[in-house]
């Protein structure tokens, strides 16, 4: 029998940024069971195939979903017309025992509601609830208060709660344990391999100029430009460290409110080792960055499994990480560790720079091991298709 499987609240594929839309990409385009078939939501603003109700893409069906521009709003409204859709045609073609599997926790007020639609078809619910979304300094108290109650919603409903990170999972199951929720931890995962480029290659040489940066002479920070990601701490730390090297900031950095609240902050403009280079697009030249870099600097503290920390992991000799649980759930013992308190980064970066090469090389085999035992694709497709295989 073959199992079909809706996945919802990527903004689709063919992936263009994002983790979740990455993550769709890996699970269809390294299927291994061919019973699986994936019908995937799309936003049709998000597609060079936006104009066409149904595409097919890795082997995969495409259904695109319109949805009016309504400010935050926008993201509960796709997810509840794809929900809809899926349904009605799971039911219209009669398919046994579907799985409609929701990324992120935005709907769940409405839960009560489709999940009796889905079990009257035979059908089962997952969810897989992201990190701690209702934390992000970006959402107004009255947002955060509804996450956290959309998420309770939807994980009380759940007929399997899947979590990417194990902390995400203990925290599942202690905060909603009256809904003896039913979890499991499949992580998130990364490529490995090194870059194709070389220094010699053209764009490489290009880009290191226009930075005016050096090979292994830079520290690197790779995520969103949003304040949960502590960057006001990273550049303040930083910049009181004594370290000779630069740090190499690659964002879709935006001149607004948070950027002049930072730069009133930090000052950071007047060290010149700290340099925003926006983003980059070129997925071999950034992991050439990533590889070149001296150490990695993780600030992330919100989020499961950080699809950053996993390339970082997976490609940066040195990792220097936000103490959290997440973070120490995913490197273990092989990355060096920093917290909020002053002087805390700032003397890591100082430590960090004392490394000889003999235990750079060690952390790096070290951290690419993990990798390796732990998050590699077709560990992490593997462990989805025996899952959904559990639910025919």
């Amino acid at each position: 029998m073959m199992q079909h499987v809706y996945i919802i609240g990527s903004k689709g594929i063919p992936a263009r940024y994002g983790g979740y839309e990455t993550f769709v990409e890996n699970l269809t385009a390294g299927k291994q069971n061919n019973n699986i078939y994936y019908h995937v939501a799309s936003r049709s603003d998000n597609s060079q195939y936006g104009h066409q109700p149904v595409f097919y893409y890795n082997n995969s069906e495409i259904f695109n979903i319109t949805v009016p521009n309504i400010g935050p709003a926008q993201a509960i409204v796709y997810d509840l017309k794809a929900l809809s859709y899926a349904l009605q045609d799971a039911k219209n073609n009669n398919y046994q025992k579907p799985i409609f599997y929701i990324l992120t926790c935005r709907i769940g007020p409405f839960m009560k509601h489709y999940i009796k639609k889905i079990h009257q078809i035979g059908g089962f619910y997952f969810v897989n609830p992201d990190g701690h979304e209702w934390k992000r300094a970006k959402w107004s108290w009255p947002v955060r208060k509804y996450w956290k109650y959309s998420e309770k919603l939807m994980v009380k409903y759940a007929d399997l709660v899947i979590c990417d990170n194990r902390k995400i999972e203990e925290y599942i199951k202690h905060d909603y344990a009256k809904y003896h929720p039913e979890t499991t931890f499949i992580a998130y995962g990364t490529a490995i391999g090194s870059s194709k480029l070389t220094p010699k290659s053209a764009i490489v040489k290009k880009w290191y100029a226009a930075q005016d940066v050096k090979l292994h002479n830079y520290y690197l920070i790779v995520g969103r430009f949003v304040p949960e990601n502590n960057y006001e701490i990273m550049l303040q730390e930083f910049m009181l460290s004594k370290t000779k090297k630069d740090l190499v900031i690659v964002t879709n950095v935006k001149r607004n409110k948070f950027y002049h609240k930072l730069l009133q902050a930090t000052n950071f403009t007047s060290d010149a080792r700290i340099k925003f280079v926006g983003t980059i697009y070129d997925q071999e030249l950034l992991k050439f960055v990533r590889e070149n870099a001296y150490g990695y600097i993780h600030g992330h503290e919100v989020g499961g499994t950080n699809p950053s920390l996993l390339e970082a992991l997976s490609s940066t000799q040195l990792n220097l990480l936000i103490d959290v649980g997440f973070n120490h759930d995913v490197a273990h013992d092989v990355a060096l560790y920093w917290t909020k308190k002053s002087h805390s980064l700032a003397n890591t970066i100082d430590k960090a720079d004392q490394y000889s090469q003999k235990q750079l090389n060690q952390k790096c085999r070290q951290a690419q091991n993990i990798v390796k035992k732990e998050y590699t694709w077709p560990l992490i497709i593997a462990k989805y298709e025996t899952k959904f295989g559990l639910y025919k």
